[in-house]
C-alpha cells in the first residue's frame, strides 16, 4: 500500500513518543525515517522502528537521546551520542558544522557513543541546501573481512557528500563502501530472496547468491576490492577512532540484541562563500553538470544521472504519490501504534 508521507510522519512521531522520546527529537528522528523511505531507501526507513522498540524494551537504547557535548573549538565539537537515537545525534551534529562553516569556513563535528544514522543523504542534502558542502561517514558492525580475508571485521562504512546545484536539487553521493549495502542482504532475506553474485562470500570466502549464507558467516564484497577496503578503513579511523568510539569489530549490530553498538560517526560542512560567492559557484556547476549530461551516450542509454538525482526524482513521486509500504512493515506499525496507545493505524 502507498502512505502520504506527511501521515507516516505523524505515525512515526506517535511511535517515537511512545517510546519516549521528546517531542523535538521524535520529529526529527522522523523526518528523517520518512525522507530515506521516500528516497526509496527503505532499509533505513520507518522500519527501523521496530528495531528501535526492541532496544527500548531490552534497556539497550537510552531515549529521550542524552546528547552532549563532549569539547567544542572554533571548527570543531565533539558530541557524545549517550546512546541514543543516531538520527537525532547526527542532525544536531551536521546543524553545528553548518553554523561553524559559516564563522570559520570549515566545521567539523564527530559524535561517538552513537546508533545507526540512518540515510546519510539526509544529513549531507541539509549541508548543501544551506549553500554549504556537506561530507558525512560513519563506521558499522563488523560485515567486511580486510582485502584478501575471509572474515568480517569492518563495517560497510558509508560516505556521503551532498554540493548545492544553484536552484536545482543538490548533487548527493551516498553510497556505502560495498557492492551493496548490508540492508538490501537482509531485505532479500526477510523477502526470502536470493541476491546477485559478486555482492557478498558466504563463510568459506566463497561467492553466494543465499543472503543467509550472506548474514551468517559471511562477508560483503567492498565496492572497486581493494580500494573500496581502504574507503573502509579510513572511514573506521575517522569516525570511530578518533571520535573515541567503538572501531573495527568491537562494534555490535543494531539488529540484534547483543548490546549498545558503539557507534561513531564524522559529519562536516564547507562553506562554499569562504572560496568564492555562491552564485559565481553555482553558474561554474550548472554549466558543469550542463556539460557532463551532454556528453555521448553509451549503447540503449537515453539519459545520464548525477549523483542522487534517481533518488530525488523517487522523492518527489513519493510525495506526490505517497510511500510504498510493504504489508510487513505496515504490519509492524501498527502493532507498535497499539502498543503505544495511539489512535493512528494505517489500513
Amino acid at each position: 500500500m502507498k502512505v502520504m508521507p506527511e501521515k507516516l510522519k505523524k505515525i512515526a512521531i506517535d511511535i517515537l513518543k511512545g517510546l519516549h522520546a521528546s517531542d523535538e527529537e521524535a520529529a526529527i528522528a522522523a523526518e528523517m525515517m520518512v525522507q530515506s523511505d521516500m528516497r526509496g531507501i527503505d532499509t533505513h526507513g520507518v522500519y527501523f522502528l521496530k528495531l528501535v522498540a526492541e532496544r527500548v524494551d531490552a534497556h539497550m537504547v537510552n531515549i529521550p537521546t542524552p546528547l552532549k557535548v563532549v569539547s567544542e573549538g572554533e571548527t570543531t565539537t565533539l558530541f557524545d551520542g549517550g546512546n541514543g537515537l543516531g538520527q537525532v545525534a547526527a542532525f544536531r551534529a551536521m546543524k553545528t558544522s553548518i553554523q561553524k562553516a559559516r564563522k570559520s569556513g570549515t566545521g567539523l563535528s564527530l559524535i561517538r557513543n552513537t546508533n545507526n544514522i540512518g540515510c546519510l543523504a539526509c544529513y549531507t542534502t541539509l549541508a548543501a541546501n544551506e549553500g554549504t558542502v556537506g561530507i558525512a561517514m560513519t563506521n558499522g558492525a563488523a560485515s567486511v573481512s580486510p582485502w584478501g580475508g575471509a572474515e568480517a571485521f569492518f563495517g560497510t562504512n558509508p560516505i556521503s557528500m551532498g554540493v548545492p546545484l544553484a536552484s536545482q536539487p543538490p548533487i548527493v553521493l551516498d553510497m556505502a563502501n560495498t557492492v551493496v549495502a548490508r540492508g538490501k542482504i537482509r531485505r532479500a532475506q526477510r523477502m526470502k530472496e536470493s541476491i546477485p553474485s559478486g555482492w557478498a562470500l558466504d563463510a568459506h570466502g566463497v561467492p553466494t547468491t543465499d543472503p543467509s549464507a550472506a548474514m551468517k558467516g559471511g562477508t560483503l564484497v567492498p565496492v572497486g576490492g581493494p580500494k573500496g577496503y581502504g574507503l573502509i578503513l579510513m572511514v573506521d579511523i575517522l569516525a570511530g577512532m578518533l571520535s573515541g568510539s567503538s572501531y573495527g569489530p568491537a562494534l555490535k549490530t543494531f539488529h540484534q540484541l547483543e548490546g549498545p553498538t558503539g557507534v561513531g560517526a564524522f559529519l562536516m560542512a564547507i562553506d562554499i562563500e569562504k572560496f568564492m560567492p555562491l552564485s559565481q559557484f553555482g553558474s561554474l556547476i550548472q554549466e558543469y553538470v550542463k556539460t557532463i549530461k551532454g556528453v555521448k551516450k553509451a549503447k540503449d542509454v537515453s539519459r545520464i544521472y548525477l549523483p542522487g538525482e534517481i533518488e530525488h526524482e523517487k522523492e518527489k513521486q513519493s510525495m506526490a504519490e505517497g510511500v510504498e509500504m510493504t504489508s510487513l512493515v505496515v504490519s509492524d506499525l501498527n502493532q507498535l501504534l497499539e502498543k503505544v496507545k495511539s489512535p493512528l493505524r494505517l489500513s
